[in-house]
């Protein structure tokens, strides 16, 4: 537990860890049915009613872990057999009820959904109740109250639901792949889909960099995370898995700082297009907006077209905190520069796979891009580099930012945009609160200290933008 911070986020851990080992072996064929038994020996349940159900789970955890179902096109997935524990959503009315006479709530009731026994405590009909809430808002006691499961509290933006069974049900047209609903769900019935055998597989045929040359490129918000190591170390931990080069994706965002700050002045408005959940929320509930989204291409999109065009044959591995990049790379004008993508939990499990304690191992170097292109990870920060770019540019555009941390202030910006009253020029949106640094696939999810990210941008030996891209030259 000591790498994460929940037994469920652990639980997925080993078994990503499994698939992995098994993986590099060649014996994930023969030992697939294993890996549940390995996980939970014995016969005595640790999780659920009985050991059966407990490996039927895990069974299904497994196939995700390998890729998940091909006919979802979705990177988040329900596993149904996980989601029955939650109680019924919908409102209810509890103990606190003392059968008063007033009975408000049956008068504002307008389906008639709500009857009393004879000690005139109220009961709701779920037949005929089509949770307006409004019993609740009336009731003197506060004895109504709504039970809404942790997926859907954790999902801003409505897109799940609860099915005829009783599980959690995604609309992929809402959905925005940002993952807040994996880590919120407390039973770990959702998960996204992994990657990780297609990135094994990338790297055992690359043969040590003699038929192609594998690229790592590291979010800036790696900083905030394997805080039990050394960055260096990470470094090191990854080429010793056969990546041949660590590049940041910051160096991207320097080349997107640059290249957004000019399409700021030109248009005069423009939505950041950075956090790819941010783009996909755009697109499904707003899009009359859409034409305002920057055409500039993400960070890791644009670093990776860069090494793409400079070195033949290379393969690109991006490694983030986000989920909704493994849907990102699935895009017709991403696939052709990013081969795969890894969230920060798979990489420790890739680590651990191979038996590394990175803690051991020498420092590394992470040194290639400036400070404004690391502090991407925070929010505020792509707004930060873009005004830095634009200075650097001698521009004569004012950028007056409306910086979004959370989905939540995004929906809020692009509704006075829609509706003409925003004050602002330029969306930042991050569908994460506070930024990358929240992702959902980081290895830690609590209150993330902003400045650590400052700290981490500091160290880099390229000061301005300028700087930094002109290392591409040389």
């Amino acid at each position: 537990m000591r790498k994460f911070d929940t037994k469920v986020q652990y639980l997925k851990y080993k078994v990503l860890r499994e698939v992995a080992r098994d993986a590099w072996n060649d014996t994930l064929l023969e030992n697939v049915l294993n890996i549940p038994k390995i996980i939970v020996p014995g016969k005595v349940p640790t999780m659920r009613c009985c050991v059966f159900k407990e490996h039927a789970i895990l069974g299904e955890r497994v196939k995700v872990a390998m890729g998940g179902d091909k006919h979802n096109g979705n990177v988040i997935e329900v596993i149904d057999i996980a989601c029955d524990e939650c109680p019924a959503a919908g409102y209810e009315v509890t103990g606190s009820c003392r059968g008063c006479l007033a009975h408000r709530c049956e008068d504002v009731c307008k389906r008639g959904a709500i009857s009393f026994d004879h000690n005139h405590v109220a009961h709701i009909d779920k037949t005929k109740c089509v949770s307006c809430g409004q019993c609740a808002k009336v009731c003197p006691y506060t004895a109504i109250i709504n039970h809404t499961r942790p997926c859907q509290n954790a999902c801003k933006i409505k897109a799940i639901s609860i099915n005829a069974d009783g599980a959690a049900a995604i609309d992929n047209e809402k959905c925005i792949s940002c993952g807040a609903c994996v880590y919120q769900c407390p039973f770990g019935a959702i998960m996204d889909k992994s990657f990780i055998l297609d990135v094994i597989d990338l790297l055992k045929k690359s043969d040590n960099g003699k038929n192609y040359k594998v690229f790592a490129v590291v979010a800036p918000s790696i900083s905030s995370q394997f805080t039990y190591a050394k960055l260096g170390q990470v470094i090191t931990g990854l080429k010793k898995l056969g990546f041949h080069t660590v590049v940041e994706a910051a160096l991207g965002a320097d080349m997107v700082a640059m290249a957004e700050s000019k399409e700021i002045a030109e248009k005069g408005f423009l939505t950041s297009s950075c956090c790819p959940a941010f783009v996909a929320y755009i697109k499904s509930a707003f899009p009359k907006l859409v034409p305002y989204i920057s055409h500039n291409p993400s960070p890791m999109v644009a670093i990776s077209k860069y090494i793409k065009e400079t070195t033949p044959n290379a393969k690109i591995i991006f490694i983030g905190p986000c989920t909704a990049k493994k849907m990102e790379i699935q895009l017709e004008e991403v696939k052709p520069y990013v081969d795969s993508a890894l969230t920060f939990e798979e990489l420790q499990a890739l680590f651990d796979s191979r038996e590394f304690d990175i803690q051991t191992f020498e420092e590394g170097v992470l040194d290639n891009a400036s400070y404004y292109g690391r502090i991407f990870a925070r929010s505020g920060g792509l707004t930060d580099a873009a005004t830095q770019a634009a200075k650097e540019q001698e521009l004569d555009f004012e950028i007056k930012p409306c910086v979004c941390d959370g989905i939540e202030e995004c929906k809020m910006a692009l509704l006075k945009k829609s509706k003409n009253v925003l004050d602002a020029n330029f969306i930042e949106g991050m569908a994460c609160q506070g930024g990358c640094i929240g992702g959902a696939g980081c290895l830690t999810h609590g209150p993330k200290d902003k400045t650590q990210v400052d700290k981490y941008g500091k160290e880099a030996f390229e000061k301005t933008i300028t700087d930094a891209l002109a290392t591409l030259q040389r």
